[in-house]
């Protein structure tokens, strides 16, 4: 049985070699640490079977081991260290497989592609999740680029109408300018009515997109109050009653008790008057316009103005609200007013002013129109 004293020597002996052959060790890996993941594996096991074998050796020779026991434990070391070189050289393949697939995920990654990342058999945990990390986010990246994309598509199909939009009331100006000019207008009274109203259309075309600048721009600035919801959409029937009227339209204001909410005055008041154009735009002669407001189950308040406009396709309903979008002929408004029937902007305005207060806009197709609904917070008076 070995004593204290031989037992403390071997260990002594032990862990100076095994802190030399490490010491050593580690001076290598530095010198490596360009080098390859499997490189540097196979130097970690290197490095541990020398520290046994060195510790070996020096423990044998304190400790007067015979020539046969020697021979022995070499030869248990040098199976054990092929074994362990095997396994580190398996590791480090499998290691570096995974290093090399990680390289390609990322490289079409960065090359715009859709990842398909399931894992596979070989795939450690840690591998794995990296993948489908860089999977998942090539999915937000394709998200992110396909709407960038519509939204690209939509701005210059809306700066292709602007352009006609704006080209075909200068037209008209020019026009009737030079007919005055030379004298040949034979009602001037008529021209220079005309000539208003198409000044009036340009300008309100101007002013839908300054707030549709401030909108997608963020830099809506809201004056916050609490209104009468039932106060705004009277205001707004009354003020645009006359208009309907010349159209053979009948325009219903909002009956019931009073709602309150918490918003922009000025702001709410385009909203109610955009659905309000929208709908009179798009009703024939004859039809019927309705404004209700209501209480939702979950204590918001609910504007809705519905039209007999015909409907709108159910593949139309998720593009309505986008800037320049315009309906199908079913719902496309006649050029009367001597204008032409706008920029398509004004459904963008109302969503983009109801989602600065917090609230939601949806539209679906009704028996023989459709209905759109305004969702703001409610408000109880104090």
């Amino acid at each position: 049985m070995l004593s204290l004293v031989d037992l403390a020597t071997i260990v002594a002996i032990a862990l100076a070699c095994a802190l030399a052959v490490g010491g050593l060790g580690l001076v290598v890996l530095r010198l490596a640490r360009g080098a390859s993941m499997r490189l540097q594996l196979f130097v970690v096991v290197v490095s541990a079977i020398l520290s046994v074998t060195l510790g070996m050796i020096a423990a044998s020779g304190a400790m007067y081991i015979s020539g046969h026991d020697l021979v022995v434990m070499f030869s248990v070391t040098a199976a054990s260290a092929l074994v362990s070189i095997g396994m580190a050289l398996v590791l480090g393949r499998a290691f570096t497989r995974n290093s090399n697939r990680l390289r390609m995920l990322a490289r079409a990654l960065g090359d715009g592609e859709r990842l398909d990342a399931q894992p596979r058999r070989t795939d450690t945990t840690e591998f794995a999740g990296l993948a489908a990390e860089l999977a998942a986010t090539s999915e937000r990246l394709a998200q992110a680029r396909d709407e960038v994309a519509a939204m690209d598509a939509s701005r210059r199909q809306l700066v292709a109408w602007i352009s006609h939009d704006l080209r075909t009331p200068l037209a008209g100006l020019r026009a009737m300018a030079e007919a005055l000019e030379d004298d040949l207008a034979a009602d001037p009274q008529r021209f220079h009515r005309q000539m208003r109203s198409q000044v009036d259309h340009l300008s309100a075309m101007v002013d839908d997109l300054f707030e549709l600048s401030k909108i997608t721009s963020g830099t809506l600035v809201l004056d916050l109050e609490p209104l009468s919801l039932y106060d705004l959409a009277s205001d707004a029937v009354a003020e645009l009653g006359t208009l309907a009227r010349s159209r053979d339209l009948t325009l219903l204001a909002p009956e019931g008790g009073d709602l309150m909410v918490v918003g922009d005055h000025r702001e709410l008041a385009r909203v109610v008057g955009n659905l309000l154009m929208n709908a009179i735009q798009h009703s024939p002669s004859g039809g019927v316009i309705s404004v209700v407001t209501s209480t939702a189950s979950d204590g918001d308040v609910v504007l809705s103005v519905q039209d007999s406009g015909g409907g709108i396709p159910e593949e139309d309903l998720a593009r309505i609200f986008e800037p320049g979008w315009r309906a199908t002929s079913a719902r496309t408004p006649q050029q009367e007013w001597g204008r032409s029937p706008g920029a398509g902007l004004g459904l963008a305005i109302v969503r983009g002013i109801v989602e600065a207060h917090g609230g939601s806009v949806g539209v679906a197709t009704v028996a023989g129109g459709c209905r759109f609904d305004v969702r703001l917070p409610g408000h109880e008076p104090a």
